[in-house]
């Protein structure tokens, strides 16, 4: 059987955005209850803000200042437009609306419930670390960002770590936010004690014997990381390649955060507005897979057509 990758004949931005709103609305009135606000409703709704939030997170749109320039372009799509510092604060306030909006989509997926997962990690860097003046690196410190080495880019940022768990299928299931110093064998022990009954997969980070048989022990939680090479139990090249195989879906999902939601690259003046940016790129990640099983498409992870339209 041919896997459906295509979109609908005549797929456009326009389409994109309707899409998104209607996957928002549908959920909205689950979320509704825990936003009750004194006053009368705003023209501009939650829906349409999110909405609004989430696609310009899928555009790659960085700052606010692009995202709200770009919608006031787009009047026939939003009509009630917000001046920017009036979108930064109610996104702020949304923000653990829209994290729960991810959960409730990720819920309603079948495959989303896989209890096999890959762990892997990205840098959050929030301050450029030649330039970092020391006022700007106290205000980030107290909320923990630190000096830390990226490995596998060979830099130094100062920041965090963004540790996500991942479906095979390439939903993120679960994710935390750490000092960019904290191993990630740590933050990862951390993270997965919360869960229970996973097969999870990970890198040669998680190499650790005690870990790995506290989370069997307490909450079934299988952790199986690739040895090091100067290991002396290695494992076979069959199982090599399996575990090849099974990071795909965590592989692509570490390249399109950086590089369509642009997750490595901030401009968060504070860690609250980090954090709303943070979980709306998430749950704009997410709704794209949501959107693709809508739309028929089997492999959910197919999602910059979606808000890049090939042109006709």
């Amino acid at each position: 059987m041919v896997p459906n990758l295509a979109l609908p004949d005549g797929w456009t931005f326009e389409d994109f955005c309707l899409g998104m709103y209607v996957l928002i609305d549908e959920c909205w009135p689950h979320l509704a209850p825990a936003l009750q606000r004194p006053g009368p409703a705003p023209h501009c709704t939650d829906q349409e803000l999110v909405t609004m939030a989430v696609v310009g997170e899928c555009c790659g749109w960085q700052r606010e200042t692009e995202l709200v320039s770009r919608w006031a372009a787009r009047r026939d799509l939003f009509p009630h437009q917000l001046e920017r510092s009036r979108f930064h604060r109610r996104r702020r306030q949304l923000a653990a609306a829209i994290n729960a909006l991810r959960l409730l989509l990720l819920a309603a997926l079948d495959f989303a419930l896989d209890r096999q997962c890959v762990i892997d990690s990205l840098p959050i860097p929030v301050l450029p670390f030649a330039t970092s003046r020391r006022s700007r690196r106290h205000e980030w410190q107290i909320h923990g960002a630190a000096f830390g080495r990226v490995p596998t880019k060979g830099i130094t940022i100062v920041g965090y770590k963004l540790l996500l768990l991942v479906t095979l299928d390439g939903l993120i299931r679960d994710f935390v936010l750490a000092p960019a110093t904290v191993a990630e064998v740590t933050v990862g022990g951390e993270l997965l004690e919360e869960l229970h009954d996973l097969d999870v997969l990970g890198d040669k980070a998680f190499v650790s014997a005690p870990l790995h048989q506290r989370l069997t022990a307490e909450c079934g939680v299988r952790l199986t990381p690739l040895p090091r090479r100067n290991q002396r139990s290695q494992v076979p090249a069959t199982v090599r390649q399996t575990f090849a195989a099974a990071r795909r879906g965590v592989e692509t999902v570490i390249s399109q955060l950086p590089e369509q939601f642009h997750i490595e690259t901030n401009h968060a003046r504070t860690f609250g507005s980090l954090c709303a940016r943070l979980l709306t790129k998430l749950t704009a990640h997410t709704l794209c897979g949501v959107l693709n099983r809508r739309l028929g498409r089997s492999d959910v992870l197919q999602i910059k057509a979606l808000a890049f339209p090939p042109s006709t």
